[in-house]
């Protein structure tokens, strides 16, 4: 299935502005509506009122109580006056409150509704009221029409409708809802998004969000350890492999460098801007193979990125290597030897020798066969027969005397101990007693091994000068030898650090009669 790709930067900044921008606009116009409908209705109680003041004052409607049809008289005079006012209607009515105008002339002579008018007909007062007349809900100016005595004849109520004046209001209104306030927002929206996009590398939110996913994966998968820092020193970037090789317990985010690798030059890079490449130097307590890469930001160096790795891992890769390729080499030798014994015997057929023929092969493969027994039948972890017989072929070639105790014997070796972790224990410690015994008219090495017990035990014993006091001291540092030549002493030193690295312990003993001893102890079961 086609991944479903999220909504676009732009399309949700315009859609956010432009809502802002409505919400806005509907709100004010709510609150504008509502103030021009209260201006309005105050304008038009005013009016209505002044217009029934002024009505109430006519001497021609006072004359026209008088008559005998005063209907006759007063509904011409008050038309034309509702019309020139431009009222919904005007309305005189007596003490009794009896129509005599009306705008619908069938309503004459009826009483009027309202039940608004007490104030004006019984106490004279002229006052502004809303009620519900025969023509709707109205705004109404109420004023009690006087004779020349100063009595009370009647009452004029000048009126405007509510939905009138509602619509009054909206039409009196500049409403601020227009199409320029939208299409603004919309070319706001549009440079905004252009400018974010452009900060952001031109990618989508939900881009930004797979890459840093994707970033996290990478970066707690790689074994290298990385770090990378801003242009003012502080930690932008750490994963758990630094972490672990470096030793930092705690988060070291936007934390300065120094403060968590007191002893690092990192800073030497942000000022040149160069780039430094497999350099071998010491952070913490750790040697490490560290490059360092700018991080180059509109031609300015923005930050750093450090990638390195413990080179004491590389130390042990290029060891195995090393003793892959020996190993390749020893078998080689064996094969070349075997090759010429093969000759020996064919020539000894030639001569007719046949009983020396004979003898000599039952030499050969005595000498052999009591050692390969115990290898395949009392060993079970072939990359332990596989050692063994590498070093054989090795001590054959040398003329020495390399056997394996009767009494060894071991089950298949649990999976944290790797072929590597043998080959840099077992193979270091058999090459050194090796080459203890040059020199010697005898040249014996013997190795012993057993899983008795809660512990993997291998033993190497030969009968060279041994070790002196002085040197036991310092034989497992790192670059320290007996020998004088260069690019030795990383042996021992490889050996003690696996065995730690296994949660095992060394032991080295001098013999009485000359030679030494290596005890490896490994426990089966190592806690996490």
């Amino acid at each position: 299935m086609k991944k479903r790709k999220g909504v676009s930067l732009q399309t949700k900044i315009i859609v956010l502005i432009v809502a802002i921008i409505m919400t806005i606009i509907l709100v004010l116009t709510g609150l504008f509506a509502k103030m021009e409908y209260e201006q309005t209705q105050n304008n038009m109680g005013t009016l209505a009122l002044q217009v029934a003041n002024t009505v109430s004052l006519m001497p021609s409607l006072r004359d026209a109580f008088k008559e005998d049809d005063p209907s006759a008289v007063i509904q011409p005079l008050i038309e034309k006056v509702r019309k020139d006012v431009g009222a919904e209607f005007i309305v005189i009515g007596n003490t009794d409150s009896i129509r005599y105008a009306h705008p619908d002339e069938k309503k004459i002579g009826k009483k009027m509704i309202g039940e608004d008018n007490d104030r004006a007909i019984l106490h004279g007062e002229s006052y502004i009221s809303e009620a519900t007349g025969s023509l709707g809900p109205s705004l109404r100016g109420k004023s009690p029409i006087f004779d020349l005595n100063g009595d009370i004849m009647g009452v004029v109520s000048v009126g405007f409708l509510v939905d009138d004046l509602k619509e009054a209001a909206f039409n009196n209104m500049k409403t601020i809802v227009s199409a320029g306030a939208i299409l603004f927002g919309i070319s706001c929206g549009v440079l905004l998004a252009k400018n974010i996009r452009k900060d952001i590398l031109g990618l989508e939110p939900y881009e930004i969000a797979s890459l840093y996913h994707e970033r996290n994966a990478i970066l707690s998968s790689v074994k290298e350890g990385i770090i990378a820092i801003d242009e003012n020193g502080l930690i932008t970037m750490l994963n758990p492999a630094a972490r672990n090789i470096l030793n930092i317990e705690k988060d070291g985010l936007n934390k300065k460098i120094e403060s968590v690798i007191p002893d690092t030059d990192i800073y030497r890079v942000l000022e040149t801007g160069e780039a430094e490449k497999n350099l071998d130097v010491m952070l913490g307590e750790r040697r490490v193979i560290v490059n360092r890469t700018p991080i180059i930001k509109n031609g300015q160096v923005a930050g750093v990125v450090a990638s390195f790795r413990d080179k004491t891992e590389i130390d042990e890769m290029v060891n195995t290597l090393s003793e892959v390729k020996q190993y390749s080499e020893e078998l080689r030798a064996q094969t070349h030897e075997f090759t010429n014994k093969l000759y020996v015997l064919s020539g000894l057929m030639q001569l007719g020798k046949y009983d020396e023929a004979v003898k000599m092969i039952q030499i050969e493969s005595g000498n052999h066969e009591h050692m390969q027994k115990i290898v395949f039948e009392q060993l079970a972890d072939s990359n332990l027969q596989a050692i063994l017989l590498g070093k054989m072929a090795k001590a054959s070639e040398k003329k020495i005397n390399f056997t394996i105790d009767a009494d060894s014997r071991t089950e298949s070796l649990p999976a944290h101990i790797t072929i590597s972790h043998l080959i840099t224990m077992i193979g270091n410690i058999i090459d050194n007693a090796f080459e203890a015994t040059e020199g010697k008219c005898e040249r014996n090495v013997s190795f012993f091994t057993t899983d008795i017990g809660k512990d993997i035990v291998f033993e190497v014993s030969d009968n060279g000068d041994g070790i002196s006091d002085s040197d036991l001291e310092k034989i497992f540092e790192k670059g320290f030898s007996t020998k004088a030549e260069q690019g030795r002493g990383y042996g021992l030193s490889l050996v003690s650090q696996t065995i730690h690295q296994l949660s095992g312990h060394l032991e080295v003993y001098q013999k009485d009669d000359g030679g030494s001893v290596f005890t490896v102890f490994l426990p089966k079961e190592v806690k996490e």
